[in-house]
């Protein structure tokens, strides 16, 4: 009788791997379906800012607190698919400097040197790029009440909340090789990269910003505080991008 020689496993592809790394050894939700996108509602919502107001708001969550950047993608031109961006004329706009400069100091900022805005897994992070920050569970229903009681609830801001029923694409796990980048369509999976990753074995939820911290109370992060920072950043941006609109003459 010939031996028969087992063939040789297949490596798992980058989808299939990304989705046992949130599903074993986080625990999180994850929908079917590629790329791999993860289930908002359940145990985090998500807030979504230009990534410039979010890197303002990063002062005040705690070193744990999991942040993604989904970066744009410029291959198209005029249409980066990421609101906000200048795509009618197809103009592009810089990447960002490295936080105060080139002194290396980020002690203010709340940007640790690991956080650098200027390039995230090896690619640029443009000023198109989308920052999403994990808040707690219920924050999404809480937001439009919250942006009304800070007053801002009146002005069309670029925050918006992912909740019950949504979904996020998930960023590439730590050590995951990233796909090819396109434009267009919901994006390849590699289009969105952890800032700041969430640690395996431990439990999400105590490091998110909560409505319920507000003052101070608790060890979680003060949702409000960080609502009223990204609200002030995300109108700055607005008035800059009216101010540097061509005049219309009749």
């Amino acid at each position: 009788m010939v031996p028969t020689v087992p063939l040789p496993r297949r490596p798992l592809d980058p989808s299939a791997r990304t989705r046992q790394w949130y599903e074993n050894e986080l625990g999180w939700t994850t929908v079917p379906g590629s790329p791999v996108r993860l289930a908002t509602g359940m145990r985090f919502d998500v807030l979504e800012v230009p990534a410039e107001a979010g890197f303002a708001g990063l002062r005040h969550l705690s070193p744990a607190s999991p942040v993604a950047l989904h970066r744009n993608l410029p291959e198209r031109r005029g249409d980066s698919g990421v609101p906000g961006d200048p795509g009618d004329s197809g103009a592009r706009e810089p990447a960002f400097p490295a936080p105060h400069g080139d002194s290396g100091d980020f002690r203010d900022s709340g940007v640790r040197p690991g956080d650098s805005p200027s390039r995230r897994g090896g690619r640029d992070v443009r000023r198109g790029a989308r920052m999403r920050l994990l808040v707690a569970e219920g924050s999404a229903e809480e937001l439009p009440g919250l942006l009304d009681w800070l007053e801002w609830g009146a002005l069309a801001l670029d925050l918006t909340a992912i909740g019950a029923g949504g979904s996020i694409g998930a960023p590439l796990p730590p050590g995951v090789p990233e796909g090819p980048l396109r434009a267009g369509g919901s994006g390849p999976q590699g289009a969105a990269v952890w800032l700041r990753p969430p640690e395996p074995g431990c439990e999400v939820e105590p490091s998110l910003p909560t409505l319920s911290a507000m003052g101070g109370g608790g060890g979680a992060p003060d949702l409000v505080r960080l609502v009223e920072t990204m609200a002030t950043e995300c109108h700055r941006i607005r008035l800059r991008r009216a101010c540097a609109q061509p005049l219309a003459f009749s």
